[in-house]
């Protein structure tokens, strides 16, 4: 897969900003003159060349969102970590009076397209390059629905979710019933033994309500279950209102072997992350609530 280079990342090259200690000097700049409490709260290494790297899934918390707004005037956190293609004019260092040019974003080709940032040939690809982790860790906001949703239930730790339940991040949960009709004709097509995803889902709606029993009781509210009984179609999760990745479920394929899709929210309206945030909403007002007590 080719590596999709930001924004800031060409920002930065061009000042010569792109090793992490010089960064940080001039974050810690930019940081004192809006905000003095935020000097030296610049973001460690690993998470520095994170940002570099377009493997950021979302947007840096709101105070570095308003560092780097502030050593870019003109631009806002959702341009600096979206794609670009040209040539980019050399950009000096801003000063008061003189904003600083920026480079030259992306060109939509149509609006249905103009998101997808990523796209795998299977799961297993997009697990390799983008794990739960990356996904999940800085997340405030998290809306997943799909069959058995492994991605959280199985390949994310459950210190790790319950961490983030706890500080305030919200999970909404939509699995497939597994005392439906549909999850039995999934099991058909796939050719799976019959009782194999029911099982399966079962399981993790079992692992996910013994971690909603663990959360003290001002964090329950943030962890949502429900389940639905139609036809399922796609693995969707939206993180943060920002980031949508998306899978369709092939006929006479398991769910690891599809298509995967990494979207990002764009400034116009009527992307593809549009489309499937909508898919995930009207799905979920559909579904019925899990008990979980």
């Amino acid at each position: 897969m080719t590596e999709i280079e930001t924004a800031l990342k060409v920002l930065l090259r061009q000042r010569h900003l792109q090793g992490h200690r010089a960064f940080c000097r001039e974050y810690d700049r930019a940081a004192k003159r809006i905000d003095p409490h935020l000097v030296g709260k610049h973001p460690g290494k690993a998470q520095f060349y994170k940002w570099l790297s377009g493997g950021l899934l979302g947007l840096p918390y709101a105070d570095h969102c308003r560092v780097l707004e502030a050593m870019f005037p003109n631009w806002t956190a959702d341009r600096l970590f979206a794609p670009y293609v040209g040539d980019m004019p050399f950009v000096p260092s801003p000063r008061d009076d003189q904003p600083a040019p920026h480079p030259t974003p992306a060109p939509p080709t149509t609006a249905g397209v103009a998101d997808i940032v990523a796209a795998y040939n299977n799961r297993s690809d997009f697990l390799h390059h983008l794990p739960a982790r990356t996904l999940f860790d800085d997340a405030r906001q998290i809306k997943i629905a799909g069959l058995s949703l492994n991605i959280l239930c199985q390949n994310y730790p459950d210190r790790s979710l319950l961490a983030l339940l706890e500080a305030g991040t919200t999970v909404d949960a939509l699995f497939l019933d597994p005392d439906g009709e549909n999850i039995t004709r999934r099991e058909q097509e796939e050719g799976d033994p019959p009782g194999h995803l029911v099982a399966l889902t079962r399981i993790n709606l079992q692992a996910v309500t013994r971690l909603w029993d663990r959360l003290t009781p001002e964090a329950r509210p943030n962890l949502r279950i429900r389940t639905y009984d139609e036809p399922v179609r796609f693995n969707i999760i939206v993180t943060d209102d920002h980031t949508c990745v998306v899978q369709p479920y092939l006929p006479d394929s398991r769910g690891l072997e599809s298509p995967t899709l990494v979207l990002k929210r764009q400034p116009t309206p009527g992307g593809l992350f549009d489309t499937f945030a909508e898919v995930f909403d009207n799905m979920w007002d559909r579904a019925k609530d899990h008990q979980c007590a």
